[in-house]
């Protein structure tokens, strides 16, 4: 039941949003969110004061801000949400048994009539799945905009202010990218580098973690992140490792992600915000942040690497034992390659998707036709799941609702940091908003020079992978690598495994 509840109610409103966008929805007869340069801030006055002036002129700006940070913590609780669920269906079943009628399987519904399930069961799991957290509290978010505004103001900012490109975007290129063909090629490329180690688990670990964030320069970042995952899954989670390199592992590729999207300036969301206003091109991005990307994604990689190699080498010889006892008995069909030209037409996809990446009607036809070649093409295919997608649209989709109202605090904290007060700012901003949203926010603020443009642009990037709302692509890896973690993947512990990775982004970023 909850496996089937979740993509639909994604999907319910993807369709209405692209309906709404399409259609054109009602505009207040003031603009909501309110300009920033509205507010006639004095200069020099103390930020306290300038919150306090906001929030006297526009209620609501409090009433926004309060709802997004509740929804965080409610990230932070989402395991305490799963555990009752778990404990609710203990009870149901528990029930169940005392009326002699043993429970039915939720997937088959071939016995002719509905499962009995527990409804309070399934609306815990709901609140304890991370990626409903902010399309949850988007219902309360509009709720509260209902009570202050009315109803034009909640459907034009909904319908028409909210811009769900990324969105979108994400749940086309996160599923043409977990496509069977797009990974059997992703596959076999990283295989012939990680050959070079003789195919070692370590050698898999440090190919993915290094060379698939630096492709999210050209592929886009939420793509190298599905690739990422879904061969780390394959390759190394499937080894079963501790609980601290499973998330230092998680914790390293979120921040790799993140700041390896900067080598281009079309391929991470952060600094896609800025490069046409600031005149940013990729001679600019190399120069200025991609080869220091790389060196910090190099150097975090080989601490950790440094810091679990007994580990890493157990899990080698693990694997080898594993492949030797298959080798005895029945040995698995080989998997079947995929004909040269399926491929060529699906990497066709992605890059289509990529080149027209901010035309919804263009990548979302596009893809239409690549379901149409897909089931063509069925028998080299694998089983298209578009519920790790929808989810991870459905998150962002939320969060980008949440970002648009908090613009009224987080612009006036930026326009009063330094150089590297505001690289530190923004590290920490990021790690509690999208830091496309931080980055957005920046360029609204007039007279900044060349080393803050620099010092925000760097900061957001390097606090992308502390927490899983952090940077765009977060929610794609968290929801494909979650079935390895037993109880999901907690935002503390991936925090900490992230720490260390930022903390040498941030030495790149500042001392090169």
């Amino acid at each position: 039941m909850k496996s089937r509840m979740l993509p639909l109610v994604a999907l319910l409103w993807f369709v209405s949003a692209g309906f709404s966008c399409a259609a054109g929805a009602p505009e207040p007869d003031a603009p909501f969110p309110r300009p920033l340069s509205s507010y006639g801030d004095t200069a020099g006055t103390a930020l306290a004061d300038t919150l306090i002036a906001r929030v006297k002129a526009e209620p609501l700006n409090l009433v926004a801000t309060v709802i997004f940070f509740l929804a965080i913590v409610h990230t932070f609780m989402a395991e305490h949400f799963r555990r009752m669920a778990h404990h609710a269906e203990q009870e149901h079943l528990a029930r169940l048994a005392e009326r002699h009628e043993p429970p039915r399987c939720s997937d088959n519904d071939e016995d002719g009539g509905p499962d009995e399930v527990s409804f309070k069961a399934q609306v815990l799991h709901f609140f304890g799945e991370v990626e409903a957290v902010f399309g949850i509290w988007a219902l309360v978010l509009a709720g509260a905009v209902l009570w202050f505004k009315g109803w034009d103001t909640v459907a034009g900012y909904i319908g028409h202010t909210v811009n769900f490109t990324e969105p979108m975007f994400v749940v086309v290129i996160m599923a043409l990218a977990s496509t069977r063909p797009v990974l059997w090629f992703a596959e076999r490329c990283l295989r012939a580098i990680a050959s070079v180690g003789k195919g070692s688990v370590a050698a898999w670990w440090l190919t993915i973690l290094i060379v698939a964030p630096l492709l999210g320069s050209f592929i886009t970042e939420p793509a190298a992140m599905t690739i990422a995952a879904m061969l780390l899954g394959r390759q190394f989670y499937a080894l079963k490792p501790s609980r601290l390199l499973a998330y230092a592992t998680i914790g390293l590729l979120f921040v790799n992600v993140s700041v390896g999207g900067t080598l281009t300036h079309f391929a991470a969301p952060p600094v896609l915000m800025v490069a046409a206003k600031w005149d940013w091109n990729m001679a600019f991005m190399l120069a200025h942040f991609g080869w220091k990307a790389a060196l910090g994604i190099v150097v975090s990689s080989a601490l950790y690497f440094m810091a679990f190699r007994k580990e890493l080498a157990a899990l080698n010889q693990a694997r080898a034992a594993a492949a030797a006892a298959d080798a005895k008995g029945a040995q698995r069909p080989a998997e079947p390659p995929v004909p040269a030209w399926v491929v060529i037409v699906q990497l066709g996809f992605m890059a289509w998707t990529v080149l027209v990446a901010h035309h919804p009607a263009l990548f979302i036809g596009g893809f239409l036709f690549f379901l149409a070649f897909s089931q063509a093409t069925a028998h080299h295919q694998g089983r298209l799941d578009l519920r790790p997608s929808m989810l991870v649209g459905f998150f962002l989709a939320g969060l980008v609702i949440h970002g648009g109202l908090q613009g009224w605090w987080i612009e006036p904290v930026l326009s009063r940091l330094g150089e590297f007060p505001l690289f530190a700012g923004a590290t920490v901003l990021t790690a509690f908003n999208d830091n496309a949203a931080i980055t957005y926010l920046a360029t609204l603020v007039p007279d900044f020079t060349d080393g803050l443009k620099y010092a925000v642009v760097a900061g957001a990037v390097t606090g992308g992978g502390l927490t899983v709302i952090a940077n765009a692509p977060n929610p794609a890896g968290q929801s494909l690598l979650k079935p390895w973690f037993p109880h999901g993947v907690a935002p503390l512990w991936l925090f900490l495994g992230a720490l260390i990775p930022t903390l040498v982004q941030a030495l790149a970023f500042r001392l090169l």
